[in-house]
């Protein structure tokens, strides 16, 4: 489906459903609704899936189980306009910074499994060259690993760097394209601008190729903060 439909979808499903979240926020829920964030994030899964875990679309993403700092950090980009989809601003619009951290710390403790990832048809040269970018990055072309910023186990670091495994290659490749185009941005200096600029088509392809296939560890929950500095100034990291 066209980047601009599902705008215009989500867009029209938040219209509607914006009114009934607005009036659980604004005060107690009626009789025999509970007046939980669980209730009131109904909205949000209607996009993200049961819970947060993502649906079958490859376009929405996963918001269970990311760092909270991450998750909050979107929710103002979209706010701020710095990423953009029409749904999703028309939404946050309103909501304060507070409420934000609070959706954000919902989301965040949420610890649900993850589905068995995709097999690839990928060629192996593909493959290994994703493999390359993520493990070890390509420093002659000023380019760190992911595994620098994103954790040795791809699954984020606490507060706000967001994890890599169980997303879609369609999903990671429009993401690392939109920093590319400027479509989206994140607080400045934006450290993954600096990095997808960097990247050549085939990189991209090749990056989340890999990054989509790997089998998530045990323990799929964000690593510890660290006081190790990232290889590149991060305004929001991520």
């Amino acid at each position: 489906m066209p980047k601009s439909a599902l705008f215009r979808r989500t867009a029209l499903l938040m219209a509607l459903l914006l009114p009934a979240w607005a009036a659980v926020a604004a005060g107690p829920a009626g009789p025999g609704v509970p007046d939980t964030m669980a209730q009131r994030m109904l909205a949000c899964t209607v996009c993200h899936g049961e819970q947060g875990r993502a649906t079958r679309s490859g376009y929405f993403p996963r918001i269970a189980g990311k760092p909270a700092g991450y998750l909050y950090n979107q929710l103002v980009h979209f706010r701020a306009g710095r990423r953009h989809n029409e749904g999703m601003s028309s939404l946050l619009d309103s909501l304060s910074d507070d409420y934000l951290r609070e959706i954000a710390a919902h989301f965040a403790s949420l610890d649900l499994p993850y589905p068995a990832p995709p097999a690839s048809d990928a060629p192996a040269t593909v493959l290994q060259r994703g493999e390359t970018l993520a493990l070890r990055g390509d420093p002659a072309r000023d380019l760190p690993a992911c595994v620098t910023c994103h954790g040795q186990a791809l699954t984020g670091v606490n507060p706000a760097i967001p994890g890599l495994l169980g997303l879609p290659r369609d999903y990671l490749i429009a993401q690392l394209g939109g920093w590319q185009t400027g479509l989206r941005r994140a607080s400045a200096p934006d450290c993954m601008a600096h990095v997808a600029r960097r990247l050549s088509g085939g990189d991209v392809s090749a990056v989340a190729g890999w990054l989509a296939v790997q089998p998530l560890p045990v323990n799929t929950r964000p690593a510890p903060a660290t006081a190790v500095p990232l290889p590149l100034r991060c305004g929001s990291e991520g």
